[in-house]
This record gives structure tokens, C-alpha cells and sequence, in this order.
């Protein structure tokens, strides 16, 4: 009997441990996964070690939803500093380790996307022991685990950058995502929107997951924005510490002598740490179960104090003021406010701005403190603007001309050299050079154009040739290429970033930072014909066939001409390259002065040079 009794323990016993092995694992949400198994690498994160959603407790519902079997896409408009990619990483490790399925990541670039794979995905592997022993290191001449494709059991993980079309229609994939995607191509290639192309390929599953990430641009045309307008738009919310209200954190309502907020219904005011001891929750504008939307900013971040926030705003502010240009400021909405930039205004009216013309007490009035030219080469001439920079990024127009030559003659090219090496006077005598030139090398004479900078280069002359770019979100000193036939440095400049610069200078109404000037006379070449060129081209939201939508610069009318506000943008883009020290010209400039009053000199020649700024040239 006893014997018996020992064998059918044994028995249940073993029928205990295969029901053990082949039990399907206990139900664990994404934010559950993460905590249970998630180790945060040293090399990225503040605060290595073990996972505690707690830790930022917004971050839960936006992981969890994906697994409500109602929900088939999450969208995440946010700030930088809330964690954002912890989430991406957390969601790949989950359906890596406890769901394997077949995963996509778009990143916006190629290039991203093995900076995303190699420093961040890497090292989650390298430190989560659950996915160590099932993603081998990355190797090259392994077709299963490289850098941008990884197989695990029952499933695989491929990342790819938005701009490559063929990387984004391959096989079907059930896990879909999307990070960063702000900064996609409207186009990948010419197979249309990344991430429809990325969309279809989860087509064939039921059971689908689709996350879209991304700090937002511009209104209107962000795509993370119009996204989210289509989802249940939830917003995170804390109660008022006094009413007990829930409301989001809003940053009009932060107060910035004391860092501290506003309750919007009882007006009572209460630190961060009074705040953030309220237990939050997500608060949505709309129904809609399918499509969950999240919106998050700094002020939520465990990360970011609000002194500190506000800190970076005074800077992003004084920034824009002092380079006149809004640009600081809308990095400030999009990266720390998570909200979209309107931009303001779409033209300029020519003749608000001609009406400013003044009287120069002589060809550099006082504050100019460097010259720079922009030239733009056509059939017949060149057209050149010398322009001066002072304090601020504060201008004058000095003069524009048309050197009429015949551009097919090495004599030309001579007159344009001679030009360029003028010198203009200020009242007191002294006078500049311009310090730099930017020449459009995109006309009819191209190759010509090469090669008279070849020699410019080779006589030690700062003139450059350049090349324009269209596009949102390209900076005007873009990069430099040397793909051309004389192997000569070219500047790309993202031309519809220089606009945008322009036309806030020329909207400032007096004289500060960023303020344009211009001088009566029309011997100086400042004409109706020059303000309407300079005022020649407005911004509107174009729509693409795939159904983006981009802001693009278009003229007014086919019956103006451009060359002025095109010119004026390579002396702008001249300028930038310098990044002058303005306390030492103006001391150079003094100097010269006093020299010459000390010496009864008639003129002192006073050059500027080139300040490097971190490029090669």
C-alpha cells in the first residue's frame, strides 16, 4: 500500500512539473513586464538598475494600453524628458520576451535607426537577463542578428529609417513602431507617407499594435498632432491639492516668481511637490477605445524641476531676442511644452517696409561691426548685396548692385573679385571689408562659378559657394559637399529656414536686436523693385498627393522677381558661418578710431576675419 501511495505521488508530481512547463505564463501587463524584468543600462540612464514604473507613474496606462484587446494604435505627443523612449524599449522587450511576434521600428533616418539599435536597444538586451539568452550580439556576417535585424524565438525585430522605402515594404510585421515621427520625410522615396507604407504591413494580422511617437513642429502640419486629434486625446491630470479637481498641467497657469501653479477653478497656488503628491490619471477629450492618445509635457517629468523649466524658457527667450529669431522659442514649445509652434503672420508688405528707409550719416553708420555679401549669378550679371551686421544680428543694408558683364569672359569673373574687395567708410573715417561672400552656385554658370572659387581658395578669399535646400526643419547652414566637378567646398543652406528668419527680422518695428534697416537714395540700390523683391514670397501649407502636408515658400506673383530676398538670405547665411564676436569688433573698432584721432589719420583699414565655428572650411 505504501508503495502504491509513493508512486502516485510520484505521479502527480510529475504531471505538476509538465503542467508547470506547459502552462501558458501568468498575465502580465507591459508596465508589470517592465517591472518584474527591466534593467536600465548605466550608458543610458541616470538611474540604472531595476525598472519602477512608479517611478513616473504616467508612463503605466500609456504602456498598458496595448494591452486592451479594443485598442489597435497608441499615439504619444510629448516633450523630451518624459521617458518616451523607455516606453519604445519597454514595448519591444515585453513582445521580445513574454508575446514574440514580429516587430517593426521606424526611426527617421537610416543613420538613427543604428544609433537607435546600437545605444539603446543593445545595451536593454545586454542588461534584461530575460532577453539576453534570446538575442544573440549583433554580428556582421550573421544573417539573423545584425545591427538592424534581430530574430528571437517566434519572432523577429527589424529597424529601419523612414527614408528608405524598400526597408518599409518587405514582410508583414504585427508590431508596428513609429518614433520620432515629426521628423519623417513627407515621402519615402517615391512610394509616399513612411508610415502608411509602414501601416500596411500589419494589415494581415487581427491582432495588430500600432505605436506612433513623437515630439511635435509646427501646427498644421505636424503629423504626431493630427494623429492625436484623431485618438480618445487624453491628457495627464492631477487633483488640486485644495478643490481636489483634476486638471493637466498647464504652463500658463505656472506662476514664475515662486515655481509654483495655479488650481484653474479654486485659484489657489501650490509647489511641485504639492502637485505631484496627487495620485494622477490619464482624463480624455473623446471616446474612442481603437485609437488611445496621450499627451504629456516637462511639467509631469520626474526628471525636469519646474524652477528648471522655467529657467530654460527665460534662456530660449532671451536666445530668440537676441538673435531675432523665433526659432529658440519654438524648439522650448515643441521639446519641453510638447506642443505644437503657430507660426504667425505668412507675408510682408513691401511698401510698410520701404517707408523705413533712413539717412546714413555715411556708407556704415554707427553699430554696423562686420560686412558680409550674398551674390546671386544670372545670364547677364551678378546682383550682390553687401549687408552690415552689428550688436543682435541688428542689419543694414548698405548696397545692392547689378554688375552687368559678359558672363561668358574670364573679365567677369575679375570684376566681381574687384568688387568684393571694396572698402565702406563710417563717418569718422575708418572703414571695413567684407569679411565674407556666399555666390548661388546653381545658375547658368555653374561650372564657371567652381572654378573662380577654386581660385578664391586658392588667394585665401572668404567667398564660398553655396547651394539651396528646401524644406521644413533644415537649417540654414546645413552641411558641406564637394561633389562637383572641381571639387570644391559648397555650404548647403536650408533656404526656407533662412527665410522664415528674414521675414521675423523684417517684422520688428524698431530698432533692436534683429532690426533691418535700409538708406534712402536709390543710387545705393534700394528701389521699389529691390523692396518687392525682398518681400516677394509668402508661406502656405501645401498638401501632398499622400496626403502630408508641408510648408512650403511660394511667390506672389510669377511677375516679380526674387533675387533680393534670395541674396539677402546668403548674407544672413554669411553672417551665421562668422558667429562674430561682437565685444571684440567693437573693441577693434574703437581702437582704430582712437588710432586714428591719436595720429590725425585719414583712414585706418580695418579687416574682419573668418571666426570658425565648428565647420571646416
Amino acid at each position: 500500500m505504501r508503495k502504491k501511495l509513493k508512486a502516485e505521488y510520484k505521479t502527480i508530481r510529475l504531471f505538476k512539473k509538465i503542467a508547470e512547463i506547459i502552462a501558458p505564463p501568468p498575465a502580465l501587463k507591459i508596465s508589470q513586464w517592465a517591472d518584474k524584468y527591466r534593467r536600465l543600462s548605466p550608458e543610458a540612464s541616470a538611474e540604472p538598475g531595476n525598472w519602477n514604473t512608479d517611478r513616473a507613474p504616467y508612463q503605466r496606462e500609456m504602456m498598458n494600453a496595448l494591452n486592451d484587446n479594443e485598442c489597435v494604435e497608441v499615439v504619444i505627443m510629448s516633450s523630451a524628458q518624459v521617458g518616451k523612449t523607455e516606453i519604445i524599449l519597454n514595448i519591444l522587450g515585453y513582445f521580445v520576451d513574454y508575446d514574440p511576434s514580429s516587430i517593426l521600428v521606424v526611426q527617421p533616418t537610416v543613420e538613427m535607426a543604428q544609433t537607435f539599435s546600437k545605444d539603446r536597444l543593445a545595451p536593454m538586451i545586454r542588461d534584461t537577463p530575460v532577453l539576453k539568452g534570446k538575442i544573440k550580439e549583433a554580428k556582421s556576417k550573421s544573417g539573423d542578428n545584425t545591427i538592424l535585424h534581430k530574430k528571437f524565438p517566434g519572432g523577429q525585430i527589424t529597424i529601419v529609417g523612414a527614408n528608405s522605402a524598400a526597408g518599409l515594404a518587405s514582410r508583414p510585421i504585427r508590431i508596428l513602431l513609429c518614433d520620432e515621427v515629426d521628423r519623417y520625410p513627407a515621402s519615402a522615396g517615391s512610394e509616399g507617407s513612411p508610415v502608411k507604407l509602414a501601416e500596411k504591413r500589419t494589415t494581415t494580422f487581427w491582432n495588430r499594435k500600432i505605436i506612433k511617437v513623437s515630439t511635435p513642429t509646427i501646427k498644421n502640419i505636424s503629423a504626431i498632432e493630427a494623429e492625436y486629434e484623431k485618438s480618445s486625446m487624453e491628457e495627464w491630470c492631477l487633483p488640486c491639492p485644495c478643490c481636489g479637481k483634476y486638471q493637466p498641467l498647464e504652463w500658463d497657469r505656472i506662476k514664475f516668481d515662486n515655481a509654483d501653479m495655479e488650481c484653474k477653478y479654486c485659484r489657489e497656488r501650490f509647489s511641485e511637490i504639492e502637485w505631484k503628491d496627487g495620485k494622477g490619471k490619464f482624463i480624455a477629450e473623446k471616446e474612442n477605445k481603437k485609437v488611445r492618445g496621450f499627451h504629456l509635457n516637462e511639467l509631469a517629468s520626474p526628471w525636469k524641476h519646474w524652477e528648471d523649466i522655467i529657467d530654460d524658457f527665460k534662456k530660449a527667450y532671451e536666445t530668440a531676442k537676441n538673435l531675432a529669431s523665433p526659432e529658440p522659442l519654438k524648439t522650448f514649445y515643441n521639446t519641453s511644452l510638447g506642443v505644437t509652434w503657430e507660426e504667425k503672420g505668412e507675408s510682408i508688405n513691401e511698401n510698410s517696409i520701404s517707408q523705413r528707409c533712413e539717412e546714413y550719416e555715411a556708407q556704415l553708420p554707427k553699430g554696423v561691426l562686420v560686412l558680409t555679401a550674398g551674390i546671386d549669378v544670372q545670364k547677364d550679371r551678378f546682383e550682390i548685396e553687401i549687408v552690415g551686421w552689428g550688436r543682435g544680428y541688428e542689419s543694414w543694408g548698405i548696397k545692392y548692385d547689378k554688375l552687368y558683364c559678359d558672363m561668358t569672359k574670364q573679365d567677369a569673373w575679375y570684376t566681381l573679385e574687384e568688387y568684393l574687395r571694396r572698402e565702406y567708410f563710417f563717418a569718422d573715417g575708418g572703414g571695413l571689408l567684407v569679411a565674407c561672400a556666399f555666390i548661388d552656385t546653381g545658375g547658368m554658370y555653374t561650372t564657371d562659378t567652381y572654378k573662380f572659387l577654386k581660385e578664391m581658395n586658392r588667394k585665401q578669399r572668404n567667398i564660398f559657394g553655396i547651394k539651396g535646400m528646401r524644406g521644413m526643419g533644415i537649417p540654414l547652414l546645413y552641411k558641406i559637399s564637394a561633389n562637383n566637378s572641381e571639387k570644391v567646398k559648397i555650404f548647403i543652406l536650408g533656404v526656407s529656414s533662412g527665410k522664415e528668419t528674414i521675414m521675423s527680422r523684417l517684422r520688428i518695428k524698431e530698432p533692436s536686436a534683429g532690426y533691418c534697416h535700409f538708406p534712402k537714395g536709390i543710387d545705393k540700390g534700394y528701389d521699389d523693385e529691390y523692396f518687392k523683391g525682398l518681400t516677394s514670397e509668402r508661406r502656405i501649407i501645401s498638401s501632398k498627393r499622400n496626403g502630408a502636408k508641408e510648408l512650403i515658400w511660394v511667390k506672389k506673383s510669377n511677375s516679380v522677381r526674387n533675387e533680393p530676398l534670395d541674396i539677402r538670405n546668403y548674407a544672413t547665411a554669411a553672417v551665421e558661418l562668422l558667429r562674430p564676436n561682437w565685444d571684440f569688433l567693437e573693441k577693434k573698432i574703437s581702437e582704430g578710431i582712437n588710432y586714428m584721432k591719436k595720429n590725425k589719420s585719414s583712414t585706418v583699414k580695418r579687416k574682419t576675419g573668418v571666426i570658425k565655428r565648428g565647420i571646416e572650411i
